[in-house]
């Protein structure tokens, strides 16, 4: 334990993800050893972003203006929407340059332990998206873990009414994703293989 607003910002650091308490210490020596100037930049940096950046009222990604630059993009394909956990994954996918449809950011997966139903993800968006039948295919792109698989089944029974007259198809991202792994790990070729062969699921 340290003194004060060490310890404070110790424990602040801490908080974040995948930051456990000893690289939350190196973190904050490095802040404390740190020019100043670099410092001061960092923390205005982090008031900015927190004071511009905002989620685009169509798709939930992270966008500077009400709406994405991809939401925005008309040469985007409005048939064709996949569904990811949250925006780092948008990025994850979009350096594939095997995609060419738009997205819908749901904000996490089920996860039950953790407190998250359906109710605080964005699923009524997304339903409403679909209403009006101009989307063709809906991609299920949810990480290949279990809250994710829940997540892509679970999506998957709401849209099937949908899907009987067959003008929607719902698909799954194909094998070559690890089990149990995040898509923002994963590589440019294996994304871009699983999206290539991605196959049809029933609810």
């Amino acid at each position: 334990m340290y003194e004060g607003v060490v310890q404070d910002l110790i424990d602040e650091l801490g908080r974040l993800p995948n930051i456990g308490p000893k690289s939350a210490q190196r973190i904050a020596f490095h802040l404390l050893q740190a020019d100043p100037v670099d410092v001061k930049r960092l923390a205005e940096t982090l008031l900015k972003v927190k004071e511009t950046v905002r989620f685009c009222e169509v798709c939930g990604n992270v966008a500077a203006a009400e709406r994405c630059r991809i939401c925005l993009d008309p040469r985007r394909d409005a048939s064709v929407l996949c569904v990811v956990e949250e925006s780092k994954d948008v990025v994850a996918i979009e350096k594939t340059r095997e995609f060419r449809g738009r997205y819908h950011v749901l904000g996490g997966a089920l996860s039950p332990i953790e407190g998250i139903g359906p109710d605080e993800l964005r699923v009524r968006e997304l339903m409403a998206r679909l209403a009006d039948g101009v989307v063709t295919e809906l991609i299920l792109a949810t990480d290949p873990n279990m809250e994710g698989e829940a997540t892509a089944s679970f999506l998957a029974r709401m849209v099937k009414p949908l899907t009987a007259d067959g003008s929607l198809r719902v698909t799954r991202l194909a094998s070559g994703l690890p089990v149990g792994g995040d898509l923002e790990y994963a590589d440019e070729v294996t994304l871009g293989r699983a999206f290539a062969g991605r196959r049809k699921i029933d609810g």
